[in-house]
């Protein structure tokens, strides 16, 4: 899925769990890490892309639970933390000279996160060290948000692995219960209305309204589809047990 974006990750890597996670940017225009430092990639350690975050605090990520957990014949195991790198203030992943990398010395995953189309998709990542860069608070949603990522720009493209940035308009709650069943009102927040949306290797990226971070990208069919929104956290739902 992002036909749920049923680890739309997962199907391009083939680790991420899923339910059709999100992917990269389609209908979006370039963006730089220079003005959004707080944005990073999540990958492997041998570098291959899966998802996107926001740091929330130095050394703490914030980013889906289908990003933090390995889907197998024995079920969704979480991801171990070495098993995760995060690079931050790289515009252009393929440019090694650029920005930080960090090991992730801890993972939190919602405890109740099962599937991304039953909600609950957020986790956070301890850094073995803190990052230098300028972080981003948790807000609430409102008329519409960007979405930054380095996931692909169609559903059949590769990865742009530069990071782009899309605006978005958020739907009422009314509106995401029609267009998607397994809509959580409260939990979810959903946004698009097609041509413009998150794509494969977006998932868990940050969608920011008024300078704050209100979601988090987590599923969808397809990417950018006529008349489809994504889906994503909505995370003040979740501000208390998160701490920030």
């Amino acid at each position: 899925m992002r036909g749920k974006r049923f680890a739309v990750v997962a199907a391009v890597i083939a680790l991420v769990s899923g339910a059709s996670t999100a992917d990269a940017i389609v209908g979006g225009t370039p963006a730089r890490v220079a003005d959004t430092p707080w944005v990073v990639a999540i990958t492997t350690t041998d570098g291959q892309l899966f998802c996107g975050g926001a740091l929330v605090a130095p050394d703490k990520v914030m980013t889906a639970a289908h990003c933090a957990t390995l889907k197998g014949v024995l079920g969704k195991n979480q991801r171990p933390a070495e098993q995760i790198r995060v690079v931050a203030g790289r515009t252009d992943l393929r440019n090694s000279g650029e920005g930080v990398e960090a090991a992730v010395a801890d993972v939190w995953r919602h405890p109740d996160f099962r599937d991304v189309s039953r909600g609950d998709d957020v986790a956070v990542l301890t850094l073995a060290r803190p990052l230098p860069y300028r972080t981003i608070a948790l807000g609430e949603a409102g008329d519409d948000g960007v979405v930054l990522g380095w996931g692909r720009t169609s559903e059949t493209s590769p990865p742009a692995m530069t990071l782009r940035k899309v605006t978005v308009p958020i739907l009422s709650d009314s509106e995401c219960l029609l267009k998607e069943p397994d809509y959580r009102p409260g939990a979810m927040l959903c946004a698009g209305r097609g041509g413009r949306d998150a794509c494969t290797g977006d998932s868990g990226g940050p969608l920011v309204v008024r300078g704050r971070l209100a979601g988090v990208v987590s599923f969808g069919r397809g990417c950018a589809r006529a008349d489809e929104p994504g889906v994503y956290t909505r995370l003040a739902h979740y501000r208390s047990m998160l701490g920030f």
